[in-house]
Order: structure tokens, then sequence, then C-alpha cells
């Protein structure tokens, strides 16, 4: 069994209230509820935490170092110019997915560059919480083939 931490970044808290035309109505527990089980369908744990400060993602980041397998992280805006969680990813040495409920290069063009890619094993993106099923695949697959 292995330990993933899921983390998420500003105003994914308001889940199911903000902007549901394009996030649609499923709260942060949802999506945490739906992405424990679906580790626990491979044996797996799941921590998770939400924070609206970069510098607690940071901590976040860093305290998964050697307690967790691997990282799952929707930062939300934090994606398009968080350096810090960028840099703090890189010192994480187990796989790495950064999950978008929507399509952030189908919307505003500032949305279109992520600073977490280039320390990401990899993305998902406008799947909504399917993602997140898919992120717990990806990073079991990850952690079964090492």
């Amino acid at each position: 069994m292995a330990l993933i931490t899921l983390l998420h970044g500003p105003n994914l808290n308001l889940l199911g209230q903000r902007e549901p035309h394009i996030y649609g109505t499923a709260t942060l527990d949802d999506y945490v509820d739906f992405a424990t089980k679906a580790a626990a369908e491979f044996g797996h744990e799941v921590h998770a935490f939400q924070t609206n400060h970069e510098g607690q993602l940071v901590d976040a980041i860093h305290e998964a170092r050697g307690t967790s397998a691997a990282i799952i992280i929707n930062p939300g805006a934090f994606t398009h110019y968080a350096w810090s969680i960028h840099d703090a990813l890189a010192a994480f040495s187990g796989p790495i997915v950064e999950v978008h409920i929507s399509n952030p290069n189908a919307r505003d063009p500032w949305r279109h560059t992520s600073v977490i890619a280039p320390v990401s094993t990899g993305a998902i993106m406008g799947f909504g919480m399917h993602g997140y099923k898919l992120a717990v695949e990806a990073v079991a697959a990850k952690l079964s083939s090492q």
C-alpha cells in the first residue's frame, strides 16, 4: 500500500458553488471521496489537503517528501505562475500528476501556461471528476512499474 498526497490550490474549496457551468456541482469533498475510493481499488491510501495560500501548498509538498509515494495536484490558479510550487515539486522523487477539472487550454489565453507541467510526470485535464480517477490510475501504474 502506498500513500498518495492529493493537493488542491486556491478556490477549489468553493467547488459546487463557484462557476458550476465550468466546474460542475460536485464539492471538494466529493472529489476527495472519489479519488480515495479509486486509490483503494489499487490498495493505496489518499491524504488530501486544500489551501488558498501558496506557502501552505509548498509546505504540504515538502511534508509529502519521504511519506508519500506520489502527488496528485490541482494547483488551481497557481498553475500559471507559482514557481515556488514548481520548485517544491521538483524536489519530490515520486510520480506527480497535474490534474484540472476543466481544460485550461480551451479557456482564457493566460491559462494556457503551466509552470507545474515541466516537473510533472503527466497532466490530465478537462474530464471533470473522472480526471481524478485517471490520475489515480496513472499513479498506480507508475508505482507498480517502479
